[in-house]
């Protein structure tokens, strides 16, 4: 049986987390894939995270800092970032403004309560 598209309209989300300068928007879940819209203020950062799979990050607002292992990344708007998420990561918002961004990350792996 053959599956159909499936449109996400903005707004949308299936679950959200919100912490201090954090808000974390769970859009798509398949068993196969997530999308998350994150919003860090300035000079928020996530914590670390180390898991199975892989991920891509796409920069719409803002500047942002992405540490994947020992390397950093500095990603503005339209910029866009993959790595395997086996490597320890995290997320640093290093501009005056909010970050936006979204991930897309296969196989659904991360996880709200852990946040």
């Amino acid at each position: 049986m053959e599956e159909k598209p499936i449109l996400i309209k903005k707004g949308h989300e299936i679950k959200s987390t919100e912490r201090p300068g954090k808000l974390y928007r769970l859009i798509i879940n398949s068993q196969k894939i997530e999308g998350i819209i994150a919003e860090l203020e300035p000079h928020a950062e996530s914590k670390w995270f180390i898991h199975q799979g892989e991920e891509i990050h796409l920069v719409l607002q803002g500047e942002m800092e992405y540490l994947v292992g020992e390397d950093s990344y500095r990603l503005s708007e339209g910029d866009i970032l993959w790595h395997k998420s086996n490597l320890k990561h995290k997320a640093k918002n290093i501009s005056k403004e909010k970050l936006i961004y979204v991930t897309i990350g296969t196989p659904p792996t991360f996880m709200f309560d852990n946040l």
